[in-house]
């Protein structure tokens, strides 16, 4: 059975490529780095990196091994996690991810209950799309994920639990040229660049065949709050559900585009995603279950804009 510190330190080999600054990171001696690498060769009954002046690099074996390395390594931490937390949700780590949307509002008004409740909770959040929180998920990189649902469904490997639907709106800043016309069409809109998050492929399609554009976005960012301040600092629109731009619409900060046009107007599909047939630390159940509180909470986007 190999030492669980064996595999850190040829973790930390990969990742430095260089046997001093690797040795420096794990806080042992260049000597005893060296010792640890060779033993671990040496029950693996295989050569693991290749070393040369420079320092080293992995060899086949070595990147198979990194690979279960680190699976072994993080589970061991959730493990260590789910045993601190029984029946004491006072210590522990929450991983955590989220994509754009869920981490412009659910996700924060949910951690922000948690961590009333139990301050202690140590946090890890990861914020993503959804098919790089799925690999996240797969490695126990993380332990649960909010995020588009849409590309996720059917997967065996995955548990998900929908939430709540939220219309999608077409946004811009107050000033818009667009808001001083009485009527829009699709071809007002095709003037001004359109950014957004990345898309699911069903969504993507929609939005092609409606704009005649192979790629309809001009800006694709996965960070929610620079799509925000790029609306309202520029002629640049956007689209996104209404729920995580309600706050800035009342306030004046944005404006609604009344665009009707079919495929631009697109609804959320937000989810609840943990492993399959895994069961969850106290602190993820902790949080799944103000994650629902909040999103029971929420008003639906037609009773909010009414």
């Amino acid at each position: 059975m190999n030492d669980l510190r064996q595999l850190r330190h040829f973790v930390a080999l990969a990742e430095h490529q260089h046997f001093a600054r690797a040795a420096a990171a794990v806080h042992l001696s260049q000597p005893a780095l060296s010792r640890s690498i060779q033993a671990l060769e040496s029950q693996l009954g295989c050569t693991l990196v290749d070393r040369h002046n420079r320092g080293v690099t992995l060899t086949a074996h070595g990147r198979l091994v990194l690979e279960h390395a680190r699976r072994l390594l993080a589970g061991s931490l959730a493990l260590s996690n789910a045993v601190n937390q029984l029946g004491n949700l006072q210590a522990g780590e929450l991983r955590l991810g989220a994509g754009p949307y869920p981490a412009a509002r659910l996700v924060p008004q949910a951690l922000g209950q948690l961590l009333q409740r139990y301050p202690r909770v140590q946090v890890k959040l990861n914020i993503a799309n959804w098919l790089e929180l799925r690999d996240a998920l797969l490695e126990s990189t993380i332990e649960l994920f909010v995020a588009d649902i849409r590309e996720l469904q059917g997967d065996a490997q995955l548990h998900i639990e929908p939430l709540q639907v939220h219309h999608g709106v077409l946004f811009c800043r107050p000033a818009h040229p667009l808001l001083q016309r009485r009527e829009l069409s699709l071809g007002d809109l095709l003037d001004f660049p359109l950014a957004g998050t990345q898309l699911p492929h069903a969504v993507e399609r929609s939005l092609s065949a409606a704009s005649g554009r192979l790629q309809p976005l001009s800006v694709e960012c996965d960070n929610f709050l620079v799509l925000k301040r790029l609306v309202a600092g520029s002629d640049v629109l956007s689209m996104a559900p209404w729920d995580v731009i309600a706050e800035e619409v009342r306030s004046g900060q944005l404006c609604l585009l009344p665009m009707q046009a079919e495929g631009l107007h697109q609804h959320s599909a937000y989810g609840l995603v943990s492993r399959a047939g895994h069961s969850l630390s106290p602190a993820a159940q902790a949080m799944v279950e103000a994650i629902r509180r909040v999103d029971e909470q929420t008003p639906h986007s037609e009773t909010v804009r009414g």
